[in-house]
């Protein structure tokens, strides 16, 4: 048996070498090609300037990304065969490119593309970066060596018995180049079923399809039998990728390429061809390795070869990440966003020489890829276009992976959508980085420093987004300028209100612009403060939150939609200008309270019998009535009975178009009444008919209830409570002066003939107590106000109520003892 260091160095078992192996590296010489690669230089270097220079025909030597290290034993290199960039192998696609075409960029690549590899395994993968596992399926007839390449593997040995069907190898993730588990499953038509085989391919995510290079039969099996029962097996918009390999290369001493080019021509789903031999161990990893890169890192999805170009969805996801990464928004990415790219995708910045021979790269092949010593966004995508035919096509792939992609070029789930728990009773705001990420954005776009964003400026920014995300009532909810423009307070306001109604769109549309990627966050999650339960608040008597929601309730045209616009400053005249296919109903704005900068967020309730549970959740209720319509304000009486007479959130009426003339209103009870019974403050008089902005007054009165509603709760409460605490500090007087009275009568007589026992007996009787409690029952709770019950002139009219009594009633008993 052969050494295996690796197994030597960490104990392995013979099963677990396989991995060693498969991360051992593949060593391809300069000449050798791939599907999509014209020239495949050995130990390619990865990363934008080691791709560079290969597209600048360099040869130079650096390492290949995921193999750490050398071939595998048996020397010689792998033979993988390919199309050109073109896609039809030709002159132009088999030809070598000359050396000295690299010049100062390989030399550049050769001392960044290995650090750059190295770094980009170290960075932790996302959840959805990659297939969870790789499964490996060997096909071909029988005899051609199938179970002796997966026991050369194992083994690092030719093997002297070989069973009629090797066990199915699994290689753990820790010790594969790209940290994914690797299944290998033989196949034996001795041993298997058909039935077994086609349940073995639609479990596969790549096939192997072994011939024989000395068997001409095996090989014409290839077209004839294997490759039409496989596409048979699959859809044909999603076919496995397919690596046709060449065993016992080691029997003869020519090459089966010009025969296996043809087949590959007319194949597009093969991805490469490798010629290897299983005695001398020859280019074993490196069959392993191609195969589980075509799985990681598909050609399919990115590139075209009969068109020679990448296909419109990697055009389409590669220019938003360049959108992404140019950060000023000129157009090109200067040598701090080139390098910052760098690092956030294979953790290690370039040298400036490395970063010179990029562009020198570009500017070689395109007039336009360099602009101003910044790369363009044609050369940004003839970059990667370079990546992908020369054979590089994982670089690229990390790159889309870094920003969210997966296999299809779709933003993953996990990405735009990252667990966020949100408790009961809780609200979610942006947190102080989400909001200089936003003014960083807002800035950004703001090309002609007016603080508004135009429609062509807004268009831009949302060129990053699948579609557009903001409707045209968007600029009817937040603020804007006199042409209609949204500002910067108005951008960060609609921010604050998707974060708050909906938190998860709010987390999609940060994925689009690369909050994650930009801020270096793990996710969008940590852009989001999710408050404490409002039971908290109300128990600690203040609050954490800087949003505040209220719910604006009454009859339809009471001027509601009034009161909305005019917390953004818009008066009458601006409010009849919107179209009603524009409006909105809500509206955001920031409100002043005690020198605290607070979110309000009003929400127009359309007009109903009863509401629902979703209706009354809010932090405070502005109630509208027209002082115009004298049927307005019952509506807001029977809403307040209803729903909030009896709960702990504020309330407020407002006295809509108080410009008009007043009518008396058709209910029971005046508004003033109304509010003074239910211990509510006054109506608030509003209009928006002025000159000027509205007052916001009432804004700035209903964000303070909504920050303070345990002091409204309590006012409230006492109308309850008061009320029973006054009328028995009454009662306490009453028994206080009947007992001293009697106290005194007692130590005067106690025949029970005379006057005053007559008196005492009187005082004491049922009807004098049923008529006292139906006294104190109609005055106090009929007829005596809870103000009339807080105001001094109450009291002191009691108070003279009560000595006259005492005088009075002192003054008989001294006639009555005068006469005795």
């Amino acid at each position: 048996m052969l050494g295996c260091p690796f197994r030597r160095r960490v104990g392995q078992t013979p099963r677990s070498c396989a991995a060693a192996s498969l991360t051992a590296g593949a060593q391809l010489r300069p000449g050798e090609r791939s599907r999509s690669e014209g020239a495949c230089p050995s130990r390619r270097p990865v990363g934008p300037a080691a791709a560079a220079a290969r597209g600048a025909g360099g040869g130079g030597a650096g390492a290949v990304p995921a193999l750490e290290r050398g071939s595998s034993r048996g020397g010689g290199a792998a033979r993988p065969v390919g199309r050109g960039s073109g896609g039809a192998v030709g002159e132009a696609g088999r030809r070598r490119q000359p050396r000295g075409e690299s010049g100062a960029a390989g030399r550049a690549l050769r001392e960044t593309g290995v650090r750059s590899m190295r770094a980009g395994r170290d960075r932790p993968l996302r959840a959805a970066d990659m297939k969870k596992d790789v499964r490996i399926l060997l096909v071909g007839e029988p005899r051609v060596g199938k179970t002796s390449l997966i026991m050369s593997l194992v083994s690092e040995e030719f093997p002297e018995e070989v069973p009629p069907r090797a066990e199915e190898i699994t290689i753990p993730a820790d010790v594969t180049p790209e940290r994914v588990p690797t299944h290998i499953v033989d196949y034996s038509e001795a041993e298997q079923s058909d039935e077994q085989l086609h349940q073995e391919i639609s479990q596969a995510n790549v096939i192997c399809i072994v011939y024989a290079v000395n068997n001409k039969h095996s090989i014409d099996k290839v077209t004839s039998r294997w490759i039409p029962l496989i596409n048979e097996r699959t859809d044909k918009d999603s076919r496995l990728p397919l690596i046709l390999v060449g065993n016992k290369s080691d029997l003869v001493e020519y090459s089966s390429m010009e025969t296996i080019l043809p087949i590959m021509n007319q194949y597009t789903e093969i991805e490469t061809c490798v010629e290897c031999s299983a005695k001398n161990l020859k280019n074993i990893s490196e069959l392993f390795y191609y195969a589980q890169k075509a799985v990681l890192h598909p050609t399919g999805p990115l590139y075209c070869p009969e068109e020679k170009e990448m296909k419109p969805a990697c055009i389409k996801a590669l220019t938003r990440i360049f959108k992404i990464s140019d950060q000023d928004n000129d157009g090109t990415l200067n040598d701090a966003e080139l390098n910052f790219f760098q690092r956030i995708c294979f953790n290690t910045p370039l040298a400036p020489q490395a970063l010179e021979d990029v562009k020198n790269v570009v500017r070689k092949h395109i007039s336009d890829g360099v602009a101003d010593s910044g790369l363009t966004l044609k050369g940004f995508l003839f970059l990667h276009t370079l990546f992908i035919q020369r054979g590089r096509h994982e670089t690229t792939w990390t790159v889309l992976r870094r920003f969210g992609y997966d296999d299809d070029l779709d933003l993953t789930p996990e990405y735009l959508f990252p667990l966020l728990k949100i408790p009961p009773d809780c609200t979610t705001e942006l947190n102080h980085h989400a909001y200089l990420f936003l003014q960083s954005t807002f800035d950004k776009h703001d090309l002609d420093r007016d603080c508004a964003l135009s429609p062509d400026e807004l268009k831009d920014l949302f060129k990053v987004f699948p579609y557009i995300p903001w409707g045209p009532d968007v600029n009817n909810t937040v603020c804007t300028n006199e042409r209609g423009w949204i500002t910067y307070q108005g951008f960060l306001s609609q921010w604050t209100l998707t974060t708050y109604l909906d938190v998860q769109r709010c987390l999609e549309y940060l994925g689009y612009l690369g909050y994650s990627i930009l801020t270096e966050q793990e996710s969008q999650a940590s852009a989001i403060t999710v408050t404490r339960d409002k039971k908290i608040d109300l128990q600690k008597k203040q609050t954490q939150r800087n949003v505040f929601r209220c719910n604006v309730i009454g009859v339809k045209n009471c001027g509601k939609s009034g009161v909305l616009q005019a917390l953004l400053g818009r008066n009458l005249t601006r409010q009849k200008k919107i179209r009603d296919d524009h409006k909105s109903y809500y509206a955001i704005n920031t409100v002043y309270v005690y020198g605290q900068e607070k979110y309000l967020l009003l929400h127009d309730i359309s007009e109903s019998e009863f509401l629902t549970e979703a209706e009354i959740l809010c932090d405070v209720v502005c109630l509208v009535y027209d002082v115009s319509n004298p049927k307005s304000f019952e509506y807001c009486a029977r809403i307040f009975k209803q729903h909030f007479m009896d709960s702990r959130i504020p309330c407020l009426i407002v006295a809509a178009k108080s410009d008009l003339h007043e009518v008396k209103q058709e209910y029971s009870i005046s508004p003033t009444d109304f509010c003074r019974k239910h211990k509510m403050p006054p109506p608030q008089a509003f209009t928006c008919n002025t000159t000027d902005a509205p007052s916001k007054d009432i804004f700035v009165k209903l964000t303070t209830m909504a920050m303070y509603p345990e002091d409204h709760y309590r006012d409230r409460l006492s109308r309850d409570t008061g009320n029973t605490d006054r009328i028995e500090n009454l009662r306490k007087i009453w028994v206080f002066l009947k007992t001293a009275f009697h106290a005194r009568l007692r130590c005067m007589c106690t025949c029970n003939r005379c006057t005053f026992c007559i008196c005492q007996n009187f005082l004491n009787s049922d009807l004098l107590q049923s008529v006292k409690n139906k006294i104190f029952t109609a005055v106090l709770n009929r007829h005596v106000t809870q103000a009339d019950l807080k105001s001094s002139t109450f009291w002191l009219r009691a108070s003279f109520g009560a000595t006259v009594f005492a005088v009075l009633g002192f003054a008989m008993y001294k006639a009555l003892l005068k006469q005795r």
